[in-house]
């Protein structure tokens, strides 16, 4: 796919009114209205930053799916029932089973939609928690995320549908209970009332709000975030006071493996450690399973109270995780020529960390790590020079809590009854993760759910008619 720079809409161009309105240009929000517009829908999208994308467009890894031709042509066999059950048991059980359900129900399908608009993840790699590789992502193993939202802005342009930057949601308008439309705020526009049938909020998390934060995970202050700047949660205000309910916001998940020594926070994908790479601590030895869930292999660095711990990979594991090209691009790792020369300008002992990339090449060989019992991103041994270090600490990573929704993504009251015309997907909702999110289950939930609320939108329009 050739990278183009789309361009926004011009504000001169804004119409009164909209058959579907959508809070929000990451890949949920897209996702959304190029479904209802190809289901007949008269669609708009408001985007309240400048730049368009969300959190989507730092997705690394991969979107998780099951039953793909991409996981035959791998040889993998695997199944919905498996999917399910280990993502229940990576959110300790807490996930909302009716959402959970529809959601490993439809990722095939997800996979095969993206495919029809042109956006084809044809290779796959593993991810913690996961006993199959289910992360699929672009052949030449680009990052995800830019990817993705490249490919679904294409569409937004062959469909014209249009897409409003800098365009804030100020509040929804309700008549006789249901929603009929939003009121949004322009620089050059001013304030407008904007006519709906149906509305989605699609506006994604709160990772950057510390005032919820403060209220719902005050412990977390302390720690950097992934999140872009927008995942400011203006998305829960809005459903809150048109009575929507809120679900789970207390639980909100810190990424493992961030580096954080520059100005900015950036994300080590976890397809790194699924492409082979291993952690060690200060002292150049492994101390967990690098596949584990987000949550186990956090509390493991945290536990070793040496502020943080180190990534180790090779250039056969950069090779196939592009996005190591990008964080030796920027300077997030350190490289050696050989294991000696690394651990030398990482400071840990040589001899340790030699002969635990030693230790870790037999397990890989023989795969039967008898150290941690690491059973999935085993496929590469760390053999190849040179050889790269990051050095990582837990981050802010995903607010797995937002606005309560059934599988139709109808926003919900506090007693479960609908609130009409309303709409919400993506990381603003919350109930399918429980207590901690699978890596590659949030570009899933984007793509499987934003198509949900676009057929649930084009049905009650129609249903109005």
């Amino acid at each position: 796919m050739v990278k183009f720079n789309f361009s926004c809409t011009n504000i001169d161009n804004l119409k009164s009114a909209y058959d579907f309105v959508v809070i929000g240009s990451g890949a949920a929000g897209m996702t959304a209205a190029i479904q209802a517009q190809e289901l007949g829908l008269d669609v708009v999208i408001f985007e309240k930053l400048n730049n368009l994308g969300g959190n989507s467009m730092r997705a690394s890894t991969g979107m998780n799916a099951v039953e793909t031709m991409t996981q035959l042509k791998y040889q993998i066999i695997d199944s919905q029932e498996s999917f399910y059950e280990e993502t229940l048991k990576g959110g300790k059980g807490s996930n909302n089973k009716e959402l959970l359900s529809y959601f490993v129900r439809h990722t095939e399908s997800a996979i095969e939609w993206l495919s029809h608009h042109n956006i084809e993840l044809n290779e796959i790699v593993s991810t913690g928690g996961m006993s199959k590789k289910r992360a699929h992502r672009p052949t030449g193993a680009t990052a995800i995320g830019s990817y993705l939202v490249n490919g679904l802005q294409q569409q937004l342009v062959e469909k014209h549908i249009p897409v409003f930057n800098q365009t804030k949601v100020l509040s929804l308008v309700k008549n006789d209970g249901h929603i009929s439309g939003v009121e949004i705020e322009h620089p050059q526009a001013g304030k407008k009332i904007i006519n709906a049938k149906a509305v989605l909020i699609a506006s994604g998390g709160f990772a950057q709000n510390r005032t919820l934060m403060s209220v719902y995970a005050p412990d977390l202050l302390r720690l950097g975030t992934t999140n872009h700047p927008g995942a400011t949660g203006d998305g829960i205000k809005l459903a809150t006071t048109a009575g929507g309910a809120l679900v789970d916001m207390n639980k909100v998940q810190v990424h493992p493996t961030a580096q954080q020594e520059t100005d900015h926070v950036y994300l080590i994908g976890e397809g790194l450690r699924g492409a082979g790479a291993i952690l060690i601590n200060h002292s150049g030895k492994r101390f967990t399973n690098e596949m584990a869930t987000r949550d186990q292999v956090t509390k493991a660095i945290d536990d070793l109270h040496q502020d943080g711990a180190i990534l180790i990979f090779d250039q056969g594991i950069r090779e196939v995780f592009k996005a190591a090209d990008f964080y030796v691009a920027m300077r997030l790792a350190v490289s050696g020529n050989t294991i000696c020369e690394l651990a030398e300008k990482i400071g840990v002992n040589p001899n340790n960390l030699e002969e635990t990339v030693s230790s870790w090449n037999i397990y890989q060989e023989t795969v039967e790590d008898i150290a941690f019992g690491r059973q999935t991103g085993m496929d590469r041994g760390i053999e190849k020079s040179p050889y790269y270090a990051i050095h990582i600490k837990p981050a802010v990573h995903y607010t797995m809590g937002g606005i309560k929704i059934n599988s139709l993504t109808e926003v919900l009251n506090e007693i479960g009854e609908t609130v009409p015309g309303l709409f919400a997907a993506g990381e603003v909702t919350g109930g399918l993760h429980g207590d901690n999110r699978i890596g590659g289950n949030s570009i899933s939930e984007t793509i499987v759910f934003g198509r949900q609320a676009g057929k649930q939108a084009a049905k009650h329009v129609l249903s109005l008619s």
